[in-house]
């Protein structure tokens, strides 16, 4: 038995086709049907049933696959390990950033490594925290900066560098909410449009918690989308009100409520734990304990 050969099975039960999988293999489709004929003969017990057109996994092939994938994995990951002693402070790294930490550090890092590690190549993603994930299970991304909130936990996922920063309502100066006196009700802040990023579960049920169901974010939230910026631009061009947290907009005004806006957000540095680390990952680490605190 041989990677080339689990490689092999793995591709085949990806795409349920023995033409498909040889040709991502880069094989002749007999070279290949050869090479799982060779590795169900060495265990025992066939590997795939014939479905119509389809190659399906039979219930011992799907305990292979399973396992195939780990050795797979952990091959590839002390091949990378090599390259990254070798390269030192050299190669790639490739994060992806949910909004808020987008909105703080996607632009220092990029000035960050410019200007002092211009021989590191990086590359920067921006998604929600789903697609984000599944990009680095599927090993497309080294690492994501994201509200671990909305992190769906796996064995999987190793999470360091965890820092919290508090939410705000907030608005450009001069708005009509300024001059209100004392702390708002949030049925106020109803009056006028708010924008915000997708919330978490959890922050929504903080938010229903302390001002009732008509502060649901799928219920307040008028203008919505993945990133700050562009609500901040928003906030500060029109009455809209930013909900977000509040490090993202130091220029605009914050609005007292009643009671107080008690939600966090929790940002973490999220891996693969099987996973060699990048060494450049180091550089991000030490900007999110530098630049992500109120």
């Amino acid at each position: 038995m041989t990677l080339v050969q689990l490689r092999h099975l793995l591709a085949l039960a990806e795409t349920g086709s023995f033409t498909r999988a040889a040709e991502a293999v880069f094989l002749t489709q007999p070279a290949f049907s050869r090479s799982i004929r060779t590795l169900e003969d060495e265990l025992g017990q066939p590997l795939f049933d014939r479905v119509g057109k389809r190659s399906e996994v039979t219930p011992f092939g799907r305990e292979i696959v399973a396992r195939a994938k780990y050795l797979v994995f952990d091959a590839d990951e002390l091949a990378a390990s090599g390259r990254n002693m070798s390269e030192g402070r050299s190669g790639t790294v490739r994060i992806g950033m949910g909004s808020g930490p987008g909105a703080i550090l996607m632009t220092p890092l990029l000035m960050e490594m410019t200007t002092r590690h211009p021989t590191i190549h990086i590359d920067v993603a921006r998604g929600d925290t789903s697609s984000l994930v599944h990009a680095l299970r599927e090993r497309k991304l080294d690492a994501l900066v994201v509200d671990v909130r909305s992190l769906s936990p796996g064995p999987d996922l190793r999470i360091s560098t965890l820092v919290e920063m508090r939410g705000a309502v907030m608005c450009r100066p001069g708005h009509p909410l300024t001059r209100w006196k004392g702390a708002l009700r949030f049925a106020v802040l109803r009056q006028y449009p708010i924008a915000s990023t997708p919330l978490s579960d959890e922050a929504a049920r903080a938010m229903v918690e302390r001002y009732g169901n008509a502060a649901h974010p799928q219920e307040c939230v008028t203008v919505r989308c993945e990133e700050i910026p562009s609500l901040v631009e928003v906030a500060r061009n029109s009455d809209a009100l930013l909900l977000a947290i509040r490090a993202a907009a130091p220029d605009l005004i914050e609005l007292p409520l009643k009671p107080p806006l008690s939600t966090m957000a929790r940002f973490g540095l999220v891996t693969l734990s099987r996973r060699s680390e990048a060494p450049a990952l180091s550089i991000v680490r030490e900007l999110m304990e530098k630049l992500m605190h109120d």
